[in-house]
């Protein structure tokens, strides 16, 4: 069984919730990278999204976007990501998600792609910029390599097209908080509980959401209704904050994983 649904079926049938840390390879470096993977899993964390650097990310706010320009000023190349995240996956059990924007997979080929990130030891697929209409190839594709494809939901979509979207999804839902861009924020949308509920009424898959989740409190709260919480730009700001403060990132990134999986204690 794919490693993702492995993880939600077992999560599930211990009535738990996952903890969805994403990071920006090759921010603050490729080591770090590398050693985050297994790092963040023993630190609490269930899936890890890893986000390929691009020039123009879809729906990333400015810490995303400034980690994504660093790793790019490095020279940060797709089979590089790939390789780091081959040596770190003997040694960790987290699923591993692949963000990655589809202008830079249709670049490579979807199959060359897929068979290399398969081979990398990838579990799954995030296309941001895939639209329902254009996911068919994907999905099958994803299928045949053994891989999930979790397709975005916004807080604007109909409940008419996120049914659709969540049908071609396999793995998990990947429900955005809020409209506009990612970053950390203070208080989470009342309206998301409802939003979940309906939802739940269209799909069987697990629905993680993400946008804006930035501590534990707010990972409790998203927990009380969905299956998952991803964290994404705090957890960025935490690594090159302490990159800059010479600080290990590693490790605090790690204690900053810690904190945060104490939201998923009911």
């Amino acid at each position: 069984m794919n490693r993702i649904t492995a993880t939600f079926a077992k999560l599930r049938q211990d009535r738990r919730k996952a903890l969805m840390p994403f990071i920006c390879a090759g921010d603050p470096g490729l080591a770090q990278t590398e050693a985050l993977l297994p790092a963040l899993c023993q630190a609490g964390a269930d899936v890890i999204e890893v986000g390929f650097p691009f020039s123009d990310p879809v729906a990333d706010g400015p810490v995303i976007q400034a980690a994504m320009t660093r790793a790019l000023d490095k020279g940060i190349k797709v089979a590089q990501v790939m390789e780091a995240v081959a040596r770190a996956r003997p040694k960790t059990k987290a699923g591993l998600v692949a963000m990655v924007s589809y202008t830079i997979v249709h670049r490579i080929g979807l199959e060359a792609f897929l068979r290399d990130a398969a081979q990398a030891g990838f579990d799954g697929m995030i296309f941001p910029d895939l639209t329902i209409e254009e996911a068919d190839a994907s999905r099958e594709a994803c299928a045949k390599h053994g891989v999930t494809l979790s397709l975005l939901i916004a807080p604007t979509t109909p409940i008419e097209r996120a049914e659709k979207i969540a049908k071609a999804s396999t793995g998990f839902v990947y429900v955005l908080s809020r409209a506009g861009i990612t970053g950390a924020r203070s208080e989470l949308p009342p309206e998301l509980p409802a939003r979940v509920a309906r939802l739940r009424q269209v799909t069987d898959l697990p629905l993680a959401v993400g946008f804006g989740i930035s501590d534990a409190a707010q990972v409790k709260s998203v927990v009380s209704v969905a299956d998952a919480a991803i964290v994404g730009s705090a957890l960025c700001k935490r690594l090159h904050d302490a990159a800059q403060s010479g600080r290990d990132a590693v490790a605090d990134a790690a204690a900053f994983t810690r904190e945060l999986a104490g939201g998923l204690v009911a």
